[in-house]
Parts: structure tokens; C-alpha cells; sequence
């Protein structure tokens, strides 16, 4: 199966930095514009043994989109892919303002519109939703599924 992966708010915790930021900056608008946002972003519980659990079996790439608001995320993003995952899915990542353009099987993301998820073609399972609050519920539902 070919699996994406979406970056923020599902590998990584763009809304607890977002958070932080407003909290100690409430004067910053966008605290996704400023440098290092997107690198410093912690990992959501689980999700990078479940990102490497996911390619161990299936053909897994991160889709994320690129900030507007800053410039620097294509390069952040992809810091935070190695630092975190390896420098080896750095390959495998691919960033996109529409993701409903991509040809795959299973969509993984926090939202399922805005970014042309409504599109996609898959599946698409919304992470942080009730019915997949967490890693596992992922991967149990992935296990299941038969194409």
C-alpha cells in the first residue's frame, strides 16, 4: 500500500507550539512564521515508531504542506524529517499545497479539508479525531484494511 503521512499535528505537535508561542508572544500573529518553528516541533506520542512500524510493511511517504507564512518550512520541514526520523526519509518526503494530487491508498492527516485531502482518491483517516485519537488506533485500522 502507499500510505502519506501528514506532518503537522499528526508526526509532529504543530498545535503545542503554536500554543507556546501565543502564550510567551501573544503579539505574534503567526507564530508559524518565525525561524526554527517547524525544526524545533516536538513528535506526537508514537508516532515515530508507528512511521517506522508503517514502512517496515507498506510504501510510506510524508505529505505536508508548506507554511505560507514562512518561507523557511520547506527547509525546517525537512530537518525535522531527519532529525527524527533519519536521514533516510528525507527520500520519502514530499511537500505539497494540495495533497488531494497525490496517487495513494491511505491519506493520514489532522484535517480532512483545506489542503485538498476532500480529493484524495484514498482512504483518509483523520488522525486526532474519535474514531483515531492515537497511534495505535492507526495502525489497528491499517492492518485490516485489504486492497
Amino acid at each position: 500500500m502507499i500510505i502519506y503521512v501528514d506532518m503537522d499535528g499528526v508526526l509532529a505537535d504543530y498545535d503545542k507550539a503554536f500554543a507556546e508561542v501565543k502564550s510567551h508572544q501573544p503579539d505574534v500573529t503567526y507564530p508559524q512564521s518565525l525561524p526554527q518553528f517547524f525544526e524545533n516541533l516536538e513528535p506526537i506520542d508514537g508516532a515515530i515508531d508507528a512511521f517506522k512500524e508503517l514502512s517496515e510493511k507498506h510504501d510510506v511517504y510524508i505529505l505536508t504542506a508548506p507554511s505560507n507564512r514562512n518561507p523557511l518550512s520547506y527547509t525546517e520541514k525537512r530537518l525535522w524529517v531527519e532529525n527524527h526520523l533519519g536521514f533516510e526519509a528525507t527520500e520519502r518526503l514530499i511537500i505539497c499545497s494540495n495533497k488531494g494530487l497525490l496517487k495513494g491508498d491511505i491519506l493520514i492527516d489532522d484535517n480532512i479539508d483545506g489542503k485538498g485531502q476532500e480529493s484524495f482518491e484514498g482512504l483518509v483517516f483523520h488522525f486526532g479525531n474519535e474514531t483515531f485519537t492515537h497511534w495505535s488506533k492507526i495502525l489497528n485500522k491499517i492492518s485490516l484494511v485489504k486492497f
